[in-house]
């Protein structure tokens, strides 16, 4: 049993995570993304919302932006044919592709069942709580988290270089 516990020291330590422009590239992706958001929605509706920093769906997509800031960035910082960007890159695809359709048709039949619940609990006076509507993306919302991922990504690389922070 105790030939299972090594002695070696762990790679970095658990601050480290945060030291590196991979991870900044992604959460402020989301960052930037959950803020765009925001600031739609207070354009729209003339009073700020803060629950659109934690919502799903909506223009841009932040888990798009996420995923893509990642991938951007590691792509910059150890190249385009390293196995981790091509790792990333896959998982971007699939995020997206996973906004885009399983997760869009998801709120699509939220949307249909809270219209056919409204319609039953109206007739017959029960009341429910209506289900999540926003959780998928459009396309456009894809391609709008995409470019603010991608350009996150450039402006958080660009300026980890020029203040010549460590992890590239």
């Amino acid at each position: 049993m105790n030939e299972l516990i090594t002695t070696q020291p762990l790679h970095g330590d658990f601050w480290s995570f945060f030291l590196n422009p991979y991870f900044w590239s992604g959460f402020m992706g989301w960052c930037v993304a959950q803020t765009i958001k925001m600031t739609r929605g207070a354009i729209r509706t003339k009073s700020v919302d803060f629950t659109y920093l934690m919502s799903t769906g909506g223009m841009p997509s932040a888990h798009s932006s996420t995923v893509v800031g990642i991938f951007v960035s590691l792509g910059m910082g150890i190249g385009w044919d390293a196995p981790v960007t091509v790792l990333a890159s896959v998982v971007a695809t699939i995020t997206m592709f996973d906004a885009a359709t399983v997760r869009r048709a998801a709120g699509q039949q939220a949307r249909l069942l809270n219209k056919l619940t409204r319609q039953l609990f109206k007739e017959h006076r029960f009341s429910a709580k209506p289900l999540k509507e926003m959780l998928g993306h459009t396309r456009t919302e894809v391609l709008g988290g995409m470019i603010t991922g991608t350009i996150v990504a450039i402006c958080v690389m660009l300026l980890w270089r020029k203040l010549g922070w460590p992890g590239i």
